[in-house]
């Protein structure tokens, strides 16, 4: 099953992708009886999520088909942002070698180099990513997301799958220079509102083949700027939920972004997008703060 957000009449609403066409859950709960919350977070975080993926492969996907005419086309939709608010987003530093030598770094062997993000970095799909003031040098990062479907504490690496909602696509940005300046000024570089773009699909895990196969890609202005398979992943993504849910208590809804194949430096009017195999396209536009000074 693939969910998305989108905006319907000025609120943002869960809306299960079927092909191209969009079905408002609030749609499904009208159209057959069911109560399903009509919010992503609340979809995952009432523990819904399962029971409605049951429903949508054993009968759900073909009555959906069967109702295209009350659908929403993909292209013509307003997307947002999964949901707005987790509880937690953990980010992945240099989790492959090769972005690693971009910052002239010796990747991590040993342990992640994990950080954490507040949750007003996150924008959606087609919202701009603001360089800001304080930035000569920003960059986006491409990567794979995770997103946890319940309560995870001391999960062994073999248990992680069903702990998983679903994965999607990210774009993180960090002020680069600001983060030369000292490695302890890396919240501050990853911190700025705008620097994490989140969806515009959650794809639930039965709806991919081999996890560690898919190729990542950070795309700037069309141009293939770094691709990398997850399978070269220092730490793959069963391992960080793993070895975060031994650190601290992971919960519905939180976000990790496993790392980036490799970050692109971008300017005004510039365009970034996330490409995972199977996944839909994440794209953002770029606006620089100081072109408005």
């Amino acid at each position: 099953m693939r969910l998305a957000t989108i905006w319907q009449d000025n609120v943002e609403t869960a809306a299960v992708l079927v092909d191209d066409k969009l079905f408002p859950v609030s749609l499904i709960n009208d159209q057959w009886g069911k109560n399903y919350p009509v919010d992503i977070f609340d979809i995952i975080a009432s523990g819904q999520l399962e029971k409605m993926n049951h429903w949508y492969r054993r009968e759900g996907r073909v009555q959906l088909q069967d109702l295209g005419t009350q659908a929403i086309p993909l292209v013509e939709a307003r997307l947002g942002p999964l949901f707005r608010q987790p509880r937690k987003i953990w980010g992945i530093g240099l989790n492959y070698a090769d972005h690693a030598a971009d910052l002239a770094e010796k990747s991590p062997e040993t342990e992640p180099a994990s950080f954490m993000k507040p949750d007003t970095t996150i924008i959606g799909p087609g919202d701009p990513i603001k360089i800001p003031l304080q930035s000569a040098r920003t960059t986006a990062e491409g990567e794979l997301g995770v997103v946890i479907g319940k309560i995870c504490r001391n999960v062994e690496e073999y248990d992680v799958p069903e702990y998983i909602a679903g994965f999607t696509t990210i774009i993180d940005m960090t002020a680069e220079d600001i983060l030369r300046k000292n490695p302890r000024y890396l919240t501050r570089s990853k911190s700025f509102d705008t620097f994490f773009s989140f969806g515009p699909v959650l794809v639930t895990p039965e709806e991919i083949g081999d996890l560690l196969s898919l190729k990542v890609s950070t795309v700037l202005n069309g141009q293939v700027h770094r691709q990398n398979v997850i399978a070269n992943m220092t730490f793959p993504p069963y391992f960080l939920i793993s070895f975060h849910s031994k650190v601290m208590t992971l919960l519905p809804g939180d976000i990790i972004s496993t790392g980036t194949p490799g970050a692109a430096v971008i300017k005004h009017g510039d365009v970034v997008e996330c490409v995972i195999d199977g996944f839909e396209a994440l794209v953002n536009p770029v606006e620089d703060c100081k072109c408005n000074v």
